[in-house]
């Protein structure tokens, strides 16, 4: 293979599978890729594309793990590369060639909450880290801050980033009150020696390498995966008649749910489309219960979006334990007064967080509804207590009601974006109630399960500012404005390994520091290498550890 130029990098973009959502979103891409070359071409560097623009397809992504595999067929393999994300993609388009890849990889995303391109970015280093691919990675609104150019200086430089990482503390370095401990340990005990099955509906969502966990980690905390069929999903909802959807809906309606209706099927969303939805949620808990599932995680994303409507609202409802009641086919109800905790997009990590967080809140006497969300965007605001970096949570549709402000009043249902939902179907849209929050996630390092946890807060913000928010995201999703305690921005960034965040209410603050203190000791029982981020009250830290390199995985 030929020699590459000295000072050129190559440019990747990975893209979305579905070609409205890269159509939509060329535009911000290449705008965003204007200013990174800029900023590359001040340092003395040339920047050149590794794939050009499809004139046919109209934008210049990499749109299939093929085309991805051709692509790096014609790359030096020692050349530096930067993947730049401006929106959602599918991480197994460059994955097979980021992995066999020698030369100095950087993800960059810009900091926007327009289109989905830091939780793109984020999914790709969770991959990256799974696959135990060396990788560095930065984000910036226009690519000439200090943080971004000290960054890429270095980068250039050396090949790696040096991210700040001193708000972690391993738990295997710290010492937790022995109460606490004792109950984490002995749940986390209890919870593997009960197993559980996970209902799994398709494996492997949107190119999500990293939400897929081995079967032989997951089996040493006491966990199971059952394969589902979505075409069996798909078949059990045309087995659910009109009125048992029709009594779904009309529970739905008598609680204060609204439902943003119309008569477009291709733009709007419609009543029958939330009929069908209703339709789903049914079937859902009844093969669950077929199969003995205690979580489950439905796909959609592929298969079902060319079938059937989306399913956020199955999602949203099932994280609920109070939630329209579903009956066998026999009359018999099923997980009555409980949640059927779901993980969106089958995030296998989420799952195994969420069905423990739940039954570990429950078991302490609390509340234990909990979700996922992407780790969308954020800016700072002054929230009454002086500015803070107020981070915008967003999902599509998978909170539940518990989490909104008013409840099931406080929830709306609007029309899933087109070019990501082409049959339709509605969100579980609402505002999360302010509160104390702990907030985790599970991902896999060094061939190991590991969780990264701390507290926080979800907070009020004014109407209008929740609205410009919503607005500059996708305003047909439930949003979480959240506070993190002791985790800055781009602490945050470097460190987290997935596009996903689990969150869970508390009762108030010094309870959520306890509650994280309980958990991370559960998970640690599990097996599972825990990190506290942030101010975690209570945790006594034995001995220091030295910040890690995001480029170099620890």
């Amino acid at each position: 293979m030929v020699s590459f130029p000295t000072n050129e990098v190559l440019l990747l973009a990975s893209g979305d599978l579905r070609l409205a959502a890269n159509q939509n979103c060329w535009a911000a891409q290449e705008a965003m890729e204007a200013q990174l070359t800029a900023a590359l071409e001040k340092q003395g560097w040339k920047v050149k594309r590794a794939h050009a623009y499809d004139p046919q397809k109209q934008h210049g992504f990499l749109d299939s793990q093929r085309m991805g595999m051709e692509v790096f067929r014609h790359i030096h393999p020692q050349q530096p590369l930067i993947v730049a994300e401006s929106v959602w993609q599918y991480s197994h388009h460059v994955l097979a060639g980021l992995t066999t890849h020698q030369g100095p990889i950087l993800t960059v995303a810009n900091w926007s909450g327009q289109w989905p391109g830091l939780v793109g970015m984020l999914n790709l280093n969770g991959c990256l880290t799974k696959a135990d691919v060396n990788y560095s990675t930065l984000w910036s609104e226009d690519f000439t801050d200090a943080f971004f150019e000290n960054g890429l200086k270095q980068w250039l430089k050396h090949g790696h980033i040096t991210q700040d990482e001193r708000h972690v503390k391993s738990f295997a370095t710290t010492t937790l009150p022995a109460t606490e401990e004792h109950a984490g340990r002995t749940f986390g005990r209890k919870f593997k020696q009960h197993k559980a099955i996970m209902g799994v509906f398709d494996e492997g969502c949107m190119g999500m390498y990293n939400a897929i966990v081995p079967d032989e980690l997951l089996h040493a905390t006491g966990i199971f995966k059952e394969r589902l069929s979505q075409a069996s999903l798909y078949a059990a909802m045309r087995n659910v008649t009109e009125a048992e959807a029709q009594t779904v809906l009309d529970w739905l309606l008598a609680r204060g749910m609204k439902f943003n209706w119309g008569t477009d099927e291709a733009t709007q969303l419609t009543k029958n489309q939330t009929l069908e939805q209703c339709k789903m949620y049914i079937a859902a808990v009844r093969i669950a219960d077929e199969f003995g599932c205690d979580t489950i995680g439905i796909q959609y994303q592929q298969g079902l979006k060319d079938l059937t409507v989306a399913s956020d609202l199955a999602e949203g409802l099932l994280n609920n334990a109070d939630r329209p009641p579903v009956f066998s086919t026999t009359g018999q109800e099923l997980y009555a007064g409980q949640a059927l905790p779901h993980f969106n997009e089958v995030d296998e990590c989420a799952g195994l967080d969420a069905l423990l967080t739940y039954r570990l809140w429950n078991e302490l006497g609390l509340s234990g509804e909990t979700t996922l969300h992407d780790l969308r965007w954020g800016q700072s605001f002054d929230t009454g207590d002086g500015e803070e970096f107020v981070w915008v949570f967003l999902i599509s549709g998978a909170a539940p009601p518990a989490h909104f402000i008013d409840g099931y009043a406080g929830t709306s249902s609007e029309r899933q974006p087109a070019m990501y939902f082409r049959l339709g179907g509605g969100s579980v849209k609402g505002v999360s109630r302010p509160g104390s929050i702990v907030w985790s996630r599970v991902y896999m390092m060094d061939g190991k399960l590991h969780c990264d946890l701390g507290v926080g807060e979800s907070v009020a913000l004014p109407a209008a500012e929740t609205q410009r928010r919503w607005q500059e995201t996708t305003p047909e999703w439930p949003i979480m404005h959240a506070v993190l305690c002791g985790v800055t921005r781009d602490q945050m960034m470097a460190r987290h390994k997935a596009n996903h965040i689990q969150v869970v209410y508390a009762p108030y603050a010094a309870k959520a520091h306890q509650l994280c203190r309980i958990k991370a000791a559960a998970l640690a029982e599990l097996g599972i290498e825990v990190h506290f981020c942030g101010d975690v009250q209570g945790v006594t830290k034995a001995m220091e550890v030295a910040p890690a390199q995001v480029a170099q995985p620890a």
